[in-house]
C-alpha cells in the first residue's frame, strides 16, 4: 500500500461526510472494504457473514441496532460517540471523526467516552491485542485486550447513567465491550457474559498521535478519552477469531512476559495502555481476585493522566 502524509489526508477530510468511500487510513489510501469472511454463518441464512460474525442491520439510523460489517472509514464517519464534560456528565454526541481530530480551533479534539477491556485467563494471563496497521489513529501499537468506545442511539443501550458509574455499576458500558470484544476479536457474548465483567475506575487523559502529526499546523489525529476501566476473568479458553480490519495479532502474557514486551524497543505500545500499566495494572493484576470480586479497587474517581509526550512519539 501506499503511505498518505497527514497533509493528503487532511486535504480528503473536505469531502467525507459527503463521500464515505475516501479512505481515512494513514498507512494506505484503499477504496472500499477489505474483503474479510468469517467461516460462520448466521442461524437461518445462507449467506456468509462479512467483517463481523452475526447479521446486522443495514442501517443502524432505522434499527438502532449497530452495523458491524462496515470500513474503517464508515465506522470514523457513521459511529456516533458520547461527548462528556470533565466531570463524565453527558454533553452531547458527535461522529468518532469529529470526537479524534486535533487541530488549531480543537488542539485537544473533543472529550469523549471510551472503554478498556483487560481480559485474563484461568492462568491470571492477560489477553494483548496488536492493533491492525490499517487503524487510523493509533495503528500498529499493542495494547491491552479491546479499546474502543461506547456508542450513542444504539440497543442495547451504551450510554451510562452517571449514578451507575458512581456507584460501581456500568451494564451500558459492558454491553459496548461485550460488542466490541465480538466486532475486534471475534469472542462470542456466551464466552463473556456481563457479571462477570468487573468496573474499576475512570481515567481521563488525552493522546496526540504524533504518528499523523502535521509538522507545524497542529493537525493530527489523537484521542481524549473518558475510559471506563473493566476487568473479566474466563473460566474456559474463549474462541480468539481476529478480525484484520482491526487487529494484526494477539497473545496472552503473564507479568513478566509483559514486562518483558514493554523493554523491547522495536514494539510500538498505545499510550494510555502504557500509563496504564505503569500506574494501574500490576495493583490489580497482584489481587486479581480481590479486584474481580469485591469493591476493593472501585474508587468512584475520575484519575486525571498526565501522558508524557514519549509516549505518543511515532
Amino acid at each position: 500500500g501506499m503511505r498518505l502524509s497527514s497533509a493528503v489526508l487532511r486535504k480528503l477530510l473536505g469531502g467525507l461526510r459527503d463521500s464515505p468511500r475516501v479512505s481515512l487510513k494513514k498507512p494506505c489510501l484503499r477504496i472500499g472494504p477489505r474483503p474479510y469472511t468469517c467461516s460462520r454463518t448466521f442461524p437461518g441464512s445462507s449467506l456468509p457473514n462479512h467483517h463481523h460474525h452475526r447479521a446486522m442491520a443495514t442501517s443502524c439510523g432505522s434499527s438502532g441496532k449497530w452495523t458491524g460489517g462496515q470500513t474503517q472509514e464508515e465506522f470514523m464517519l457513521k459511529d456516533t460517540c458520547i461527548l462528556v464534560n470533565e466531570a463524565d456528565e453527558v454533553t452531547g454526541h458527535a461522529s468518532k471523526k469529529e470526537c479524534h481530530i486535533f487541530d488549531s480551533g480543537r488542539p485537544k479534539g473533543l472529550l469523549h467516552r471510551a472503554f478498556s477491556v483487560f481480559l485474563f485467563n484461568a492462568k491470571n494471563e492477560l489477553l494483548l491485542q496488536q492493533r491492525a496497521s490499517s487503524k487510523i489513529t493509533f495503528p500498529s501499537v499493542w495494547t491491552n485486550t479491546c479499546c474502543s468506545h461506547p456508542l450513542h442511539g444504539y440497543d442495547p443501550a451504551e450510554v451510562e447513567d452517571l449514578k451507575d458509574a458512581e456507584a460501581g455499576r456500568t451494564p451500558a458500558t459492558i454491553n459496548a465491550a461485550i460488542r466490541k470484544l465480538d466486532h475486534e476479536l471475534g469472542i462470542r457474548a456466551t464466552q463473556v457474559p456481563a457479571e462477570k465483567f468487573k468496573f474499576q475506575t475512570r481515567l481521563h487523559y488525552c493522546a496526540r498521535d504524533a504518528s499523523t502529526a502535521e509538522e507545524g499546523s497542529g493537525w493530527s489525529w489523537g484521542e481524549h478519552e473518558m475510559d471506563y476501566i473493566l476487568l473479566i476473568r474466563t473460566d474456559d479458553p474463549v474462541d480468539v477469531i481476529p478480525n484484520p480490519e482491526e487487529v494484526d495479532n494477539h497473545k496472552y502474557v503473564t507479568q513478566d512476559e509483559l514486562r518483558e514486551m514493554m523493554r523491547d524497543e522495536d514494539l510500538l505500545w498505545s499510550p494510555w495502555f502504557r500509563i496504564i500499566e505503569k500506574e494501574f495494572l500490576h495493583t490489580w493484576w497482584d489481587n486479581l481476585d480481590e479486584a474481580l470480586s469485591t469493591p476493593k479497587f472501585v474508587d468512584g474517581k475520575i484519575h486525571r493522566l498526565e501522558i508524557p509526550v514519549a509516549y505518543t512519539a511515532a
